[in-house]
């Protein structure tokens, strides 16, 4: 791909406009760029234009208030349906197509004037509409909006520990909360930049599809000479077919979502349910024709073929495997529960009734939980425990093995790897210093602590301490996984068992610090996510500060704004008599782990006498598995082991549940099809066409289902016939 995307430009290639922060383009002397290299992955070249025009517009006027404006938009419109039970999410990947009729609007509205600024603002000329609306002013704003979209998961903690603690966390609160553990992410990402985002082996693959959106929507020609279709014009025929198709799966004929045709045929064999249903067994029916139920694991078209074998070989062992060996073994008591379920049981086998063990002032009655029920798990939850506590140790020996010395090398200045032609190019322009992040951190830090010192959260310094320490220890191993596969693991689970063994009896600093360290470390990988993006557009690296900045700390007003409002105003919020369904599901599961782990206790399930005390092995397990896999492949480089990555094999968990085997079965078939089997006979198109093709496949889907939920069934539109009750009534 080595065409520019279409924005005007002078014979010699360069806009005539400038750019769009002063000073940001560095002396071009000296500049050894060769400009028919290209990367030398395949996935990048099919995405990413191997040139730049250094002097186009890229932080104006324009961009900085369509991405702020947009920024406030999707984080409140998410953040109010975070609350409502079934919630539609308006995904990034709309708001990018959104962004462009916006952003060329603007460019036909706003005058041409242009203004000059007096001495002190540096005397230069400004104008709000300096050029025809581009690439570079679109990007800023997918990455201002992207930043944004995803409620931060501190509210949910926040309305917990106001509804059903009593505790009255104010809006001062809410915001220095919310804004220390966002930002921390920002600075935390831009440090750690030189490991995860500047290298070429760091693809990021979801990123590519994001490049290709851009790239076609702003391509004015974008076809090889001979081609049928353009990749614009292939881009809308998918995007558009997709649209009208999910209206089958999503509204008229749901039960083709929901694949489990065996249970159709014996809707009364528990076996049969158990092994082939989609909603409380293992989905081993494998069809399913609705892409929202293909990309829950992750965009198949996307993640590289190799990272899918090991999701795939994980699921095989772990999930179709030794779940039901467990479960009919009756191991842990998993044979008198479902299969597999969300939510943890009692010995009535029945959902689990936090009220029970409950005093008026939402302490645990240890006399009440002994007469009424231990936590019991269903099977795929006690695999998915298991599974999870392998990944938080095999994540940082897996890394230590196969990147230390990589990572060694880069923090002592060394080159590992060459500098594609994207490092290069972004060479160009002057980069954010460290010290500019640093100042950010410490300011973050020292913002996180006077928050729960002032407003006497219970979570000590050193609590908080140990949570940014956790963010930091993980985030270039999780950073990694994540640049390579597009697969993101956490340690949620780590992040829930430290403060349970802590701060026994004491739920709201539990949350408080499995926030500051789950969330912190979720967006240090958003944000770093949106640093490879700005490096493949070319975007400059102060631009890109200025941009994630201004968009985090606005939203961040915006999400608590929208929360405080939404319960300052609305009656029975997150009760069942809520009339508008705002029974804040989400809020209700983060009380539940907090009692679970805040108020009963790790102590009671995994310590000695514990019923699962023998999960606690599996640290060991991923501690020490990775290590004969690599002493192997030192031995045989060229051995198939090397691609074998026992992090990624674990991570399968991350998804299960709710997701079940339809949803990785059908993963892996396409993973098959398009990164295997069209990658490798049927190259020029897969190159041309496949993130395309990715890309057309979320945006139809994605838009067509916030459509269904906002204009019929929020207004009550339903369809009952057979197609739409057959799943329910089989399972």
């Amino acid at each position: 791909m080595t065409e520019l995307s279409g924005d005007p430009t002078v014979p010699d290639g360069r806009t005539t406009w400038g750019d769009g922060l002063g000073g940001a383009i560095k002396s071009e002397e000296g500049d050894d760029i060769d400009w028919d290299e290209d990367s030398p992955y395949a996935e990048v070249r099919a995405s990413v234009s191997n040139i730049d025009d250094p002097l186009m517009a890229t932080l104006t006027f324009r961009s900085v208030f369509i991405g702020i404006l947009l920024s406030c938009m999707t984080g409140a419109i998410n953040t109010f349906f975070t609350f409502r039970t079934p919630a539609p999410n308006l995904p990034a990947i709309v708001v990018q197509v959104a962004a462009y009729p916006i952003g060329k609007f603007f460019g036909w509205a706003l005058p041409f004037r242009s203004w000059k600024l007096p001495k002190w603002l540096g005397g230069g000329e400004f104008s709000f509409n300096p050029c025809p609306f581009n690439i570079k002013e679109h990007t800023i704003i997918v990455m201002m909006a992207n930043v944004s979209i995803i409620p931060a998961y501190g509210i949910h903690s926040v309305v917990a520990a106001n509804m059903w603690y009593k505790r009255n966390f104010s809006y001062g609160f809410t915001i220095m909360y919310i804004l220390s553990s966002q930002l921390t992410g920002l600075s935390m990402a831009g440090i750690v930049r030189r490991f995860v985002v500047f290298p070429a082996s760091m693809l990021w693959p979801g990123c590519l599809v994001v490049t290709t959106t851009l790239n076609n929507l702003h391509a004015e020609s974008d076809g090889a000479v001979g081609a049928k279709i353009t990749r614009l014009r292939f881009f809308v025929l998918v995007a558009g077919a997709a649209f009208i198709w999910y209206f089958v799966p999503g509204f008229l004929f749901t039960g083709l979502s929901y694949f489990s045709w065996l249970c159709w045929i014996k809707p009364n064999s528990p076996t049969v349910n158990q092994l082939f249903g989609v909603s409380t067994g293992l989905g081993m029916g494998v069809l399913t024709i609705d892409w929202a139920q293909i990309a829950w694991v992750g965009n198949p078209l996307t993640a590289p073929w190799w990272a899918q074998v090991n999701i795939g070989l994980g699921f095989l062992i772990f999930y179709w495997l030794l779940t039901p060996l467990l479960y009919y073994n009756n191991v842990w008591y998993t044979g008198y529960l479902p299969m597999s379920a969300i939510s943890p049981a009692d010995r009535y086998q029945r959902p689990y009734q936090i009220e029970k063990i409950l005093t008026p002032q939402f302490t645990l009655n240890t006399t009440a939980y002994a007469e009424y029920s231990q936590v019991y798990l269903t099977a795929t939850f006690n695999v998915t425990y298991m599974l999870a506590f392998g990944l938080t140790t095999s994540l940082l020996v897996y890394t230590a093995l196969y990147h230390g010395k990589r990572i060694y090398l880069t923090t002592r200045n060394m080159q590992v790897e060459p500098d594609d032609i994207h490092q290069k190019l972004m060479r160009r322009y002057r980069e954010v210093p460290d010290w500019w992040y640093i100042i950010a951190f410490l300011g973050c830090v020292v913002l996180g602590i006077v928050t729960i010192e002032v407003f006497a959260t219970g979570l000590p310094v050193w609590g908080y301490a140990i949570a940014i320490l956790m963010a930091a220890l993980y985030i270039i191993p999780i950073g990694i996984i994540f640049a390579m596969t597009n697969m993101e693991p956490t340690f949620n689970l780590i992040a829930e068992l430290i403060p349970g063994y802590a701060f026994k009896g004491q739920p709201i600093p539990g949350m408080i610090f499995k926030t500051f360290a789950v969330q912190t470390l979720a967006e240090a990988m958003y944000f770093a996510r949106d640093m490879k993006l700005g490096h493949y557009m070319k975007i400059p690296p102060r631009s890109m500060f200025i941009a994630q900045m201004a968009a985090c700390s606005v939203a961040c007003f915006a999400q608590v704004g929208v929360k405080w409002l939404m319960f300052s105003n609305i009656p029975d919020i997150c009760t069942d008599r809520n009339k508008y369904l705002l029974t804040c599901a989400n809020a209700q599961t983060t009380f539940t782990a907090s009692v679970i782990w805040g108020l009963i206790g790790p102590n009671r399930l995994f310590d000695k006498g514990g019923i699962y005390r023998p999960q606690l092995w599996m640290m060991l397990v991923g501690a020490v598995l990775p290590i004969p896999i690599w002493l192997w492949c030192q031995k045989y480089p060229r051995s198939i082991l090397r691609n074998l990555n026992i992090t990624l094999v674990f991570s399968v968990c991350l998804a299960i549940p709710p997701a079940t085997g339809v949803n990785v079965a059908m993963f892996l078939v396409l993973g098959f099809i398009f990164q295997y089997w069209v990658r490798r006979y049927y190259f020029a198109w897969w190159a041309k066409y496949n993130y395309v093709l990715g890309a057309g496949l979320d945006v139809g889907t994605l838009t067509c289902s916030v459509f269904v939920f906002l204009v019929l069934r929020l207004p009550g539109a339903s369809l009952v016939w057979w197609g739409n009750t057959v799943y329910r009534k089989s399972e």
